[in-house]
């Protein structure tokens, strides 16, 4: 493993208990220039997972707690009038940060809901007609409560498709919630905790992540299987070509996280639940996203997997 990713792990662990998977694909997901969507009930660190983060790569951390009365321009913010310049200036709103924490992002209208999808998609933010660009890195953890759905807004597949990764933090095992009474026994450690890399080194990983290498192999295996959810007759829509681009994004972060400078087929295979899962549409009585999990196992299982030397030497 990357020496940089195992510090930034460890860290982490001191607040978040025994979610390392987790961590290493939001990290994935992050290096990938992408957005993750975390779907669990409340109380498993959600929120404190993604202040951990922003607290461990150096970077400005911002919360959006969603409500049905929430308007777009409470996310981007708007222009005011100052009566002592007599101009309109910016108040920005909690978008401009480095890491975004949308809390419950289905309990806003779709109205608002599609105020962040410019921001995710072009980095870049339009308020009266003028636009701002949002300072890289710029990384969304969006959250949902699968259980309670009164007064929410679902998110249509189109907003969904947006996110790179759908992730679930998922309750602890004994152990583990035993570790996390011990470890919060003499207060919180996240207010003790410290960055271990710095915003330029995150954004240069990221560089590094654009530079590895994917064998001409590699993208077929990778366009086989989006083909294959496609042809599946459990789906109404399989992967789309945007998908298979967030494959090969995460792909290669998921190998340099590896330190390896290129990309293997278990690397497509490691995220691909993360990556496509949420982006199936799946046909009637099975429109579940634990159905869709188990259908992306079926066919990473049954698509051969190739087995040339794909370093590009």
């Amino acid at each position: 493993m990357n020496e940089k990713i195992a510090k930034i792990l460890r860290n982490t662990e001191k607040v978040i208990i025994g979610k390392e998977n987790v961590t290493k694909l939001m990290l994935a997901a992050m290096l990938a220039d992408g957005h993750v969507l975390l779907e669990d009930v409340p109380g498993t660190g959600k929120t404190r997972l993604a202040k951990a983060l922003a607290v461990s790569l150096g970077v400005e951390f911002g919360r959006i707690q969603f409500t049905p009365d929430m308007l777009p321009a409470d996310i981007t913010g708007l222009h005011i009038y100052n009566r002592q310049s007599n101009e309109f200036e910016l108040k920005k709103g909690p978008v401009f940060t480095n890491i975004l924490l949308a809390d419950e992002i289905n309990r806003a209208t779709p109205r608002t809901q599609a105020g962040l999808l410019e921001c995710m998609e072009e980095r870049q933010v339009t308020i009266d007609g003028t636009t701002e660009l949002l300072e890289a890195p710029f990384f969304v953890v969006a959250t949902e409560n699968p259980i309670e759905t009164a007064g929410t807004f679902p998110l249509p597949e189109a907003q969904t498709d947006r996110f790179l990764m759908k992730l679930s933090m998922g309750l602890p095992g004994r152990e583990e919630e035993i570790r996390i009474l011990d470890t919060y026994r003499n207060g919180d450690p996240l207010t003790g905790l410290q960055a271990v890399v710095t915003k330029e080194e995150l954004l240069k990983m990221k560089e590094e992540v654009e530079r590895v290498y994917v064998h001409p192999v590699v993208e077929g295996y990778m366009v086989d299987l989006a083909a294959a959810t496609r042809d599946s007759r459990k789906t109404v829509m399989g992967v789309s070509p945007r998908g298979t681009l967030a494959m090969m994004r995460g792909a290669r972060a998921w190998a340099w996280m590896q330190d390896r400078n290129h990309v293997i087929p278990d690397d497509v295979k490691e995220i691909a639940v993360a990556v496509w899962a949420h982006r199936l549409v799946l046909s009637y009585g099975q429109n579940r996203y634990r159905d869709a999990v188990k259908l992306i196992g079926e066919i990473c299982d049954s698509v051969a997997v190739p087995t040339e030397d794909f370093s590009g030497r």
